[in-house]
């Protein structure tokens, strides 16, 4: 069974987001993970001076998930972990970029027809159509 919020062509952006994250747990700021080696943004998550710490002082992705509300090594599970190489911090110091390189392969809790995980920016909108393309069929 398809789940159609992750595999459908329909753009159903949730803007509520961060506003429902920022009333469980205060003090998240985004963090983008990119892969050193490649370039590529792999995974767009947020972080809290908890997570922050850990990760420093591991070496390693450590998150803020949303969802459970607590501290998350993505990977930890699937031993699709990330090597933290350098964190870049912006100019209004309320983002924050990982360069990280992922211990194994895609590192999302999707998988391509394939079965093979993916990284999480697998889809791209077409802006004519407004919908969505899988770019990692």
């Amino acid at each position: 069974m398809m789940n159609t919020l992750e595999e459908g062509s329909d753009l159903t952006l949730d803007f509520s987001k961060i506003a429902k994250a920022a009333s469980r747990c205060s003090g998240l700021i985004p963090v983008a993970l990119q892969n050193a080696d490649t370039g590529e943004v792999i995974l767009l998550a947020y972080t809290n001076e908890i997570a922050l710490q850990e990760s420093i002082k591991k070496r390693r992705a450590i998150l803020w998930s949303t969802s459970r509300n607590e501290l998350w090594e993505k990977g930890a599970k699937s031993g699709n972990t990330f090597e933290l190489l350098e964190i870049y911090v912006n100019c209004e110091q309320n983002s924050l970029l990982y360069r990280v390189r992922p211990k194994a392969g895609g590192i999302c809790h999707t998988n391509n027809k394939a079965g093979k995980p993916r990284n999480c920016f697998y889809r791209r909108l077409n802006m004519k159509k407004m919908r969505l393309e899988n770019l990692d069929l």
